[in-house]
């Protein structure tokens, strides 16, 4: 019993350790890394950092991948590819994967392994496999005050309003207006608030 405690510990003590937060040398490589924002650790990928602003007071749980571009070292259109607000909660295991705009607005809470792109690949050529068909890129908003259940995919192009609450499982393909509750795949309004 006491090995399992000690185990705990040192993963406690790890985590506390090893999480990025503001000043910190992986903190500096973003954009923007406000006051009291902590990414906790592990993170899972992270890459084109200085394409990516976090508001202050954002909580971004482990294994969340946050990347802006289609790889680690290549030149970003701006330094606002990924934008997250303040007071923001990113659930474990979470990923936003921007390529053109991503703004996520203050109070924004994910559960855990929701899924935000604002890129997509096309399927109309058939010589080319699908993989290689690019689709233009589409902004993605997500409004002020909003939550997005467990395993929440969010497609480009969509504009969820504010304070809009997003059901678990829900695959959000189009835009959906402010004040209102979405369900299902795809996520369709049940309630207007």
């Amino acid at each position: 019993m006491w090995r399992a405690d000690a185990l705990l510990g040192a993963s406690e003590w790890l985590s506390k350790r090893a999480a990025v937060m503001p000043g910190s040398r992986r903190a500096n490589r973003f954009a923007r890394w406000d006051s009291g924002t902590i990414w906790c650790y592990p993170p899972a990928a992270m890459f084109g950092e200085k394409g990516i602003q976090l508001g202050a007071d954002t909580l971004i749980g482990p294994y969340v991948s946050i990347s802006a571009g289609m790889g680690p070292g290549q030149d970003l259109i701006s330094d606002e590819i990924v934008v997250i607000g303040d007071r923001c909660l990113i659930g474990r295991q979470s990923s936003i994967v921007g390529h053109y705009s991503i703004e996520i607005h203050d109070d924004v809470f994910f559960g855990p392994n929701v899924y935000v792109t604002d890129q997509n690949h096309g399927f109309d050529d058939l010589d080319v496999p699908i993989g290689r068909q690019a689709m233009g890129e589409r902004a993605v908003v997500i409004g002020e005050g909003s939550w997005l259940g467990a395993n929440v995919v969010v497609l480009p192009g969509v504009t969820i309003g504010r304070h809009v609450a997003v059901g678990a499982g829900a695959v959000v393909t189009k835009s959906l207006p402010d004040n209102c509750v979405a369900v299902g795949s795809p996520a369709r309004v049940v309630k207007q608030l």
